[in-house]
């Protein structure tokens, strides 16, 4: 059982019959009322975020979670198919659970992947990815008075603002928090 006295930011609970992520608190005690903890939860399946004050009676379960490795294999229209590495059970994951993870997969890569009650919930992607630019807009001369940036589209069908010197053919390196490029990769 889990108090609101022990949260910590990072701390996955169940509340209201879904799991739960402790993105923010904040321990409060006024005068005469009694201690409560305000907190930020990010709602796990959804990930909606709420915010809620619990007073510190209150209990709550750890949810059912697994992490497992898994290496991420093709993508097949709106499904995912993952492999777990150690005993090559397949798994498809659907574009909705993935959210914009999906953009920043790289086939035969290994990647930690959230369950809930047997079923996949999230991936967890590295900081930046290496991807391969499929089309650039072309670079017009003159351009360069200042940072100009153009769209690119890189192998997984994401679009990224780069610099003018990238082109078809090119690796970037794309930070997966923010979906922005970072430097040409070789």
């Amino acid at each position: 059982m889990i108090s609101p006295s022990n949260f910590r930011k990072g701390l996955k609970l169940m509340y209201e019959g879904s799991p739960y992520l402790i993105v923010d608190f904040q321990h409060v005690k006024m005068g005469r009322g009694r201690p409560h903890v305000k907190a930020k939860l990010k709602q796990l399946l959804t990930g909606q975020v709420i915010e809620k004050s619990f007073l510190t009676t209150e209990s709550f379960d750890e949810p059912d979670m697994e992490e497992r490795k898994m290496q991420y294999l093709y993508s097949q229209g709106d499904s995912f198919a993952f492999m777990d590495s150690k005993t090559f059970d397949q798994f498809e994951v659907n574009a909705e659970s993935l959210g914009d993870s999906r953009w920043y997969l790289i086939e035969n890569d290994e990647y930690s992947i959230m369950f809930f009650e047997g079923r996949p919930i999230s991936v967890q992607l590295p900081a930046s990815v290496i991807l391969d630019v499929t089309w650039a807009e072309p670079a017009i001369k003159g351009d360069t008075v200042s940072n100009v940036m153009k769209s690119a589209k890189v192998a997984s069908g994401l679009e990224v603002k780069v610099p003018m010197f990238i082109k078809e053919g090119d690796r970037i390196k794309v930070d997966t928090r923010t979906g922005e490029y970072i430097e040409r990769s070789n």
